[in-house]
């Protein structure tokens, strides 16, 4: 597979998860509890697989500029969804907006 299959199907698995993750933020928004856990692992796949994706091609392929700021934008918004659901919905807490925001703005950014 060449670079730039790579990146475009780099580019599908985060529009799923976008997909997915917006409905997670109605969800928390519209019914102040949070998002049921396989919706939550719905989303994180995909962008996991998207991110690894991603790695890979900036690791082993030239890429350009801007899908290196995206890969690490996308790592930091990786981290962001990582606290989200290891910190607070493992532990039944109600999503902080700040957090959920800044995961969502980052991953939008990426």
């Amino acid at each position: 597979m060449n670079p730039q299959t790579m990146l475009l199907t780099s580019f599908i698995l985060f529009a799923i998860s976008a997909v997915l993750g917006v409905s997670m933020v109605a969800i928390r928004e519209s019914r102040k509890h949070n998002p049921p856990a396989w919706l939550t692992m719905f989303h994180g796949l995909p962008a996991a697989a998207g991110l690894t994706l991603l790695l890979y091609v900036t690791c082993a392929f030239g890429v350009p500029t801007l899908a290196v700021v995206a890969l690490i934008l996308f790592l930091i918004a990786a981290g962001g969804g990582a606290t989200l659901n290891l910190v607070y919905q493992q532990r039944g807490q109600l999503l902080p907006r700040g957090l959920m925001y800044l995961h969502l703005l980052l991953a939008v950014l990426g």
